[in-house]
C-alpha cells in the first residue's frame, strides 16, 4: 500500500471539507465515534469538542483515542492517528484561541459563515484538545498512482496465496 509522503499528508490534511472520526471509549468501556471538523496545524491536529459532547468526557477518563481522516473520491487518502489527546485549553477558556476555531471553521464554510458560526455559538464553552503527530502512531495510506504496482492497492496480507495478485505482489511470473 502506499504511504502517504510527510508533503501528501500535510497537503491532504489541509483540504477543505475532510472530516475526521475520532473513536473513543465511554465509561462502560464501549466503542463511541463521532464525526467532527478539525484544522491540521503546527504538527498537530486541533479539534473542539463542546462542553456537553459526551466524547469530551470520554477524552477526560482514557485520553487515548484513535482519529481516522478520510476522503471519498480518488485517490482515496487516508489518515489514521492513534495517541494521547491533550486538553490545550479547558472550557472556558475560549478566548485564548478563539482565531483557531475560526480556522477550524473556515476549513468547513465561507469566512463569512464561519464567522457567523463562531458568533453565534460563542456563549456554548468549548475545550481545545490537540493530537500531536510526533508522539502518536500516523498511518497513511492512497491508492497506486500510474507506474506503481496495482497490487499495491492492498496490504500484501490481504491477497490470498496462490492468486494473481499474490503472485504478482511476490514478484512471480
Amino acid at each position: 500500500m502506499p504511504r502517504l509522503t510527510r508533503d501528501e499528508m500535510d497537503e491532504f490534511l489541509g483540504t477543505r471539507g475532510v472530516l475526521m472520526r475520532i473513536a473513543t471509549v465511554d465509561e462502560a468501556g464501549d466503542p463511541h465515534v463521532t464525526p467532527i471538523w478539525f484544522v491540521h496545524e503546527a504538527g498537530r491536529i486541533w479539534f473542539t469538542p463542546r462542553e456537553q459532547s459526551a466524547w469530551l468526557g470520554h477524552v477526560r477518563a482514557h485520553p487515548r483515542i484513535a482519529v481516522t481522516i478520510d476522503e471519498e473520491a480518488t485517490p482515496y487518502r487516508k489518515v489514521i492517528v492513534e495517541g494521547d489527546a491533550e486538553v490545550v485549553h479547558d472550557l472556558g477558556e475560549d478566548d485564548a484561541w478563539r482565531d483557531r476555531y475560526r480556522r477550524i471553521a473556515k476549513r468547513y464554510t465561507s469566512e463569512a459563515g464561519a464567522e457567523s458560526y463562531v458568533t453565534n455559538t460563542i456563549d456554548q464553552r468549548r475545550a481545545l484538545l490537540a493530537l500531536d503527530l510526533e508522539g502518536c502512531t500516523v498511518r497513511t495510506w492512497r491508492m497506486p498512482r500510474a507506474g506503481e504496482p496495482r497490487t499495491g492497492i492492498w496490504h500484501r496480507r490481504y491477497y490470498a496465496d496462490g492468486t494473481r495478485y499474490a503472485a504478482e505482489a511476490d514478484g512471480v511470473e
